[in-house]
């Protein structure tokens, strides 16, 4: 097993927990700080943010070492998710979750370009997948135990054991990441030459409107499944497990089928398979049974398109690694961000908490095109301007 992806695995586990955590004891951090669930929604918005701010770091980060880039971003997950563990306000609260946003972005883009490097040949997009697997694996074992700490104690103690896998992670990276020089340096300027072509910013536009759209039915899986479904906050304990092995599924698989075939076709039908998942949730969340094979298949879908496109940025973006990691990862959590902030208004209109879930199809739609237009023009058929 190649340690050094499993240490990065580490990190992204918890990032994963980090990120994820939110969604399951949203109710109880709104009743816990005294506000509602559309105020508590703020609290996710702040930490994609976060990320959107912290991803724009790594334009000045080219002649750092790529080792010491990961180590010192694992130190920040460690500080950020330890303040919001002693967090004793919203104000407190929701400004530690935006610094424990700050290292995510920088984290999954360099850890893309360093999985890339330390993978055997032809196993790039298989170990991004590996990668990322510690944030599905997050959802499938330390979301749900968070989710179980929160009810039973006290939601401090997960965000303090997130901190410690952070520390843990700066360590794994240490030890295990063999040393590797930093990234090309051809001057500022030259990082923004590859966003003169159409390739990335199709990628971009597909990860934004795909995110915003999906996430605007994940955004408020808790109250969905509590409120309209009927399960008892007790139940969301196994109930993130399943979410998180679909999770699991959904990366591996499109990780696997992007070493066989073009990444854009596997995110773009991967994306379109969130259509007609999510109009089905709008219809039959009060429906115990559907409402949890409808929340697997869609998580699997959630995390299905994140490897094959976060592995292509890196061929789309020669000479400007970085912005491209940067970049694409401001496009997932903007996307994240509103669709937070798109669920809220839906909810505070008096809608059901299933109502997002419908008004992110036509998002999703879009993105497919994006997607679907990059394979058919740049990667069917690949074209001397593609960057590939």
């Amino acid at each position: 097993m190649n340690k050094g992806l499993f240490a990065l695995a580490m990190g992204t586990f918890s990032l994963g927990i980090a990120e994820f955590l939110m969604m399951g004891i949203l109710s109880d951090i709104a009743a816990n700080m005294g506000v509602s669930v559309a105020e508590a929604g703020h609290f996710i918005s702040a930490y994609a943010l976060g990320v959107c701010a912290g991803a724009i770091m790594l334009l000045f980060a080219r002649r750092v070492p790529l080792k010491r880039l990961m180590v010192l971003l694992s130190v920040m997950i460690a500080t950020g998710n330890l303040f919001a563990a002693c967090a004793w306000n919203y104000g407190s609260f929701f400004a530690a979750r935006f610094l424990s946003g700050l290292p995510h972005g920088c984290f999954f883009g360099v850890g893309a370009i360093v999985a890339r490097k330390i993978a055997r040949e032809g196993k790039e997009v298989s170990a991004v997948a590996y990668m990322i697997a510690g944030m599905t694996a997050a959802n499938l074992v330390g979301v749900p135990m968070g989710t179980f700490l929160t009810n039973h104690l006290t939601w401090r103690i997960a965000f303090m054991i997130v901190g410690l896998c952070g520390a843990a992670t700066a360590m794994a990276i240490s030890l295990w990441i063999p040393r590797l020089a930093p990234m090309e340096n051809h001057g500022f300027k030259a990082q923004f030459h590859f966003l003169r072509t159409l390739p990335p910013w199709l990628i971009f536009g597909g990860v934004l409107f795909g995110q915003i759209g999906i996430y605007c039915w994940y955004s408020y899986i808790d109250p969905q499944l509590t409120l309209v479904s009927g399960f008892s906050q007790d139940d969301l304990s196994w109930l993130m497990v399943l979410a998180g092995a679909g999770m699991v599924a959904g990366n591996l698989i499109a990780g696997r089928l992007s070493d066989r075939y073009k990444p854009a076709w596997v995110a773009g039908w991967v994306q379109a398979a969130a259509i007609p998942v999510m109009v089905m949730i709008y219809f039959l969340a009060g429906i115990k049974i559907a409402a949890v094979v409808l929340m697997v298949l869609g998580t699997a879908i959630l995390f299905g398109s994140g490897s094959p496109l976060q592995s292509s940025i890196v061929g789309y973006s020669r000479g400007g690694e970085f912005l491209g990691a940067a970049c694409i990862q401001i496009a997932y959590n903007a996307g994240n961000a509103i669709a937070a902030w798109m669920g809220s208004v839906v909810i505070a209109r008096g809608y059901s908490v299933s109502a997002p879930s419908i008004i992110g199809v036509p998002i999703v739609a879009i993105g497919c095109v994006m997607l679907f237009t990059l394979y058919y023009r740049y990667e069917r058929t690949p074209r001397k301007d593609s960057n590939t």
